[in-house]
């Protein structure tokens, strides 16, 4: 079995800033600053 969190860390690494930058995008796409 593999380790949990050998799987769990670069996956969340790779996510969260994948999840942050889509949140962003979407604020200012709503938002209408440029």
């Amino acid at each position: 079995m593999i380790n949990l969190s050998s799987v769990f860390v670069p996956l969340v690494g790779l996510v969260f800033p994948a999840i942050a930058m889509a949140s962003l995008f979407l604020y200012v796409q709503k938002t209408k600053i440029f």
